[in-house]
């Protein structure tokens, strides 16, 4: 007979959770909030990896989210606790992201200009996803100041992740055959 599971523990019900180092917390508290964040990008990325059309695209992509869980780890362990257990993020990974940025910035033309994003399904996807990945960005920032941050580098990563989703958004678009509509376009057509 097949053992009986369920897919929820209760144990959050009290609105606390637990963190690695640390008596469980209220799940609005900073690091949760944070985690919580990232995890909302890594979701959003894997809706945009259904969507994309370029062939290098999804590959990255998932190259990401697996750096996503282990970022989420990072910023679900306490200071404390990562002297003993160690970070996950490391710096190589900053490393591989700015040299993939700088390869799909090279395949797209950067508009001069503000973009306006929806050019393209998958390109709005990847702009979603820069603004949640800023915003999770602005939440691990809040936790570096306060010195409640393990690893600095998962901060470092998010801030060059915007960068390549930008670029990544911009590839999207061409993949699809539009022509970028900047801000600019629009005020010349005025």
């Amino acid at each position: 007979m097949p053992l009986e599971t369920t897919l929820y523990t209760r144990v959050g019900d009290d609105g606390y959770t637990g963190v690695l180092g640390r008596e469980r917390v209220a799940k609005y508290d900073l690091q949760p909030v944070a985690y919580g964040t990232v995890d909302e990008l890594s979701a959003q990325l894997g809706l945009a990896r259904t969507a994309v059309q370029h062939a290098i695209s999804s590959g990255i992509l998932l190259e990401v989210q697996r750096d996503l869980y282990a970022a989420m780890a990072d910023l679900a362990t306490t200071a404390e606790a990562a002297q003993k257990s160690g970070v996950r993020i490391l710096e190589s990974r900053i490393d591989w992201l700015e040299g993939i940025t700088d390869e799909v910035g090279g395949m797209v033309e950067i508009p001069p200009a503000f973009i306006i994003p929806g050019d393209s399904y998958a390109g709005a996807l990847l702009d979603v996803a820069r603004t949640v990945c800023r915003r999770a960005e602005r939440h691990v920032a809040r936790l570096h100041h306060q010195a409640m941050l393990s690893n600095p580098v998962v901060l470092r990563y998010l801030n060059r992740l915007s960068s390549l989703l930008f670029a990544l958004s911009r590839l999207e678009d061409k993949a699809a055959g539009i022509e970028q509509f900047t801000l600019a376009k629009w005020e010349k057509r005025k």
